[in-house]
């Protein structure tokens, strides 16, 4: 039988990665959809299944629950963070169902658009990064008895829910070559370094779910970017349209 850790109150006077990484990304989510999303939203211009909405719904509860919950850490209020765990988890949970609706219109938009089987590989790219996302949240609700490791697992599944938005940062810089690399992998993933780096200072050590899972979430996705819309990859993904349709 697991035996709670009572939380220790947070040390005053040092600035907590996870609240700083959490703004970071509301800013990340808000600055990326603007030009795809809520502009056109706000025009009327933005047409799309009523699943789309759903799942921008509960990515965006996500981001803005985990500003909420790391503020009430900085304020000692573990009450009513543990509270708002179950909003977290149906909002993970409707993240993760909803990227299947999503990534079939976004596949059928893209055969529509004449990318032919590319269009399908952006389908595999999106699920196997929802899996990746809910594992993470799954494994955060398996330790939350263990805040430490919680926290962290926490911090690593929000920053892997972000890539999409830090992958629209190529409409305000057109001119990047290679966005999928910039973009969704080396500047999406400079969270978990600068993360790396701010404990070495902190407390002289990298936490060991930070280091080896966080190390885990770059070759994962390091791995995808490199084998994207390679034959094999276009196979599997062919296969999972086929099977999801």
């Amino acid at each position: 039988m697991r035996t709670q850790l009572a939380p220790q109150p947070r040390k005053k006077g040092r600035t907590s990665l996870f609240y700083t990484t959490s703004i970071i990304g509301l800013m990340a989510a808000l600055i990326g959809f603007s030009k795809t999303f809520f502009l056109p939203m706000a025009t009327g211009e933005f047409k799309a299944p009523i699943a789309v909405h759903m799942h921008g719904f509960f990515a965006f509860t996500w981001v803005i629950l985990f500003v909420i919950q790391t503020s009430l850490i900085r304020k000692n209020n573990y009450k009513a963070h543990r509270r708002l765990g179950i909003v977290g988890f149906i909002s993970a949970l409707g993240v993760t169902i909803t990227l299947v609706p999503v990534a079939l219109f976004a596949t059928h938009k893209e055969l529509a658009q004449g990318l032919g089987l590319t269009a399908y590989s952006t389908l595999l790219g999106v699920i196997t990064s929802g899996l990746l996302f809910f594992a993470l949240v799954i494994s955060a609700l398996y330790y939350r008895h263990r805040p430490e490791n919680h926290k962290r697992l926490m911090l690593l599944a929000t920053i892997v829910v972000l890539w999409p938005a830090w992958f629209r940062f190529r409409h305000f810089f057109p001119g990047v070559p290679n966005p999928e690399v910039w973009f969704a992998l080396v500047l999406a993933d400079s969270l978990i370094v600068m993360s790396w780096i701010w404990e070495k200072i902190q407390s002289g050590k990298i936490h060991p779910v930070l280091k080896y899972v966080g190390a885990f979430v770059i070759l994962e996705q390091t791995f995808e970017v490199s084998i994207f819309d390679s034959p094999a990859w276009r196979n599997v993904a062919t296969w999972v349209y086929h099977l999801l349709t």
